[in-house]
């Protein structure tokens, strides 16, 4: 009787833990987005949340938990309950760059989440003051590999995309220049448009309406393929460094032991938003690229992550860069 018993109330828990999976969502969804509202991070996450909260039926509110290179607010979502109320939009430096910039990080990107797909990549970009001595990739690995020290790079910050992407730029082309950190990518960007320094790294986002006014000079974007929303500016690729290939990508992550059954429809949710049209006209018009088939889902997502820590901890390694 007594074993009897004990299965059948396990039978009931069962029942019980499957009708709330089967109730999921039944209020709101809370997305923890690392970095300063109006980011480009912030900004995809809005842009795919907004069509992911009526596929749901409850509202995805995104809280924006700054500091420490977008890592406060990882922590804090791989903290929270996994019972998919709490998600949220990573990127490449807090799920490729992190582990090798901050030595005592408290969360494993590849083993500290659930995997639900990548939003969108938001490529990088090589871009110089208007008045700069080059106007093709060649001409200005030309002037970093004779008048490297001379020339002021303007970053985000030790740790930021734009700093760490240039990191990579100086790894693989083995010049030096003399890197200038600001807080925050719009303070970097306003001293490149006045000419108080002379270029950066950066994301599209970022970009497209200085370069398309002139204020600013694109040099190179580190794809395959040439942006829609700047046709005419060069890959590295076609530039000679192919090897320059480097993207800000955004992915949204559930905590560790997230219910299958809600993963399952947050991975759905997500799909959805990026196959509306205007969802993704949105995102194209900011110059992101839209993952596609294979490349969007968990496994995907997961592998992405992986290699993206294999790719960045020896560079930033070598370079000795620590995070702040």
């Amino acid at each position: 009787m007594k074993k009897l018993f004990v299965l059948t109330a396990a039978a009931l828990l069962a029942g019980a833990a499957g009708a709330q999976a089967q109730a999921w969502p039944s209020r709101p969804i809370t997305m923890i987005v690392p970095f300063a509202a109006g980011g480009p991070t912030d900004v995809v996450a809005r842009i795919v949340g907004e069509h992911m909260s009526r596929t749901l039926g409850q509202q995805i509110v995104v809280e924006n938990v700054t500091g420490a290179g977008g890592t406060t607010g990882i922590t804090r979502a791989k903290q929270a309950t996994p019972d998919g109320y709490t998600i949220a939009m990573g990127h490449m430096g807090t799920h490729g760059a992190a582990p090798a910039l901050y030595p005592n990080l408290r969360y494993d990107p590849a083993k500290d989440f659930e995997p639900i797909g990548v939003a969108a990549g938001t490529p990088i970009l090589i871009v110089t003051k208007k008045d700069f001595p080059a106007t093709s990739l060649k001409e200005f690995l030309d002037h970093l590999k004779t008048s490297g020290p001379k020339l002021n790079e303007a970053n985000a910050g030790v740790g930021s995309v734009s700093h760490t992407t240039c990191t990579l730029l100086q790894s693989l082309t083995g010049t030096k220049f003399t890197r200038v950190p600001y807080r925050g990518t719009g303070p970097a960007l306003n001293d490149l448009v006045a000419g108080q320094v002379d270029f950066g790294c950066d994301q599209i986002v970022n970009l497209v309406p200085q370069i398309q006014a002139g204020t600013i000079k694109a040099i190179a974007i580190a794809t395959k393929e040439r942006s829609p929303s700047l046709p005419n500016v060069p890959t590295t690729k076609e530039g000679g460094l192919p090897e320059y290939e480097v993207s800000a990508w955004n992915a949204v992550f559930a905590p560790k032991d997230t219910p299958k059954e809600v993963t399952a429809k947050l991975v759905d949710a997500l799909d959805k938003s990026l196959s509306d049209e205007n969802t993704r006209k949105r995102l194209l018009e900011l110059g992101g690229i839209i993952p596609e088939g294979a490349d969007r889902g968990p496994q995907a997502l997961q592998k992405l992550v992986e290699s993206e820590v294999a790719r960045w901890t020896p560079v930033l390694k070598a370079a000795g860069v620590v995070g702040q």
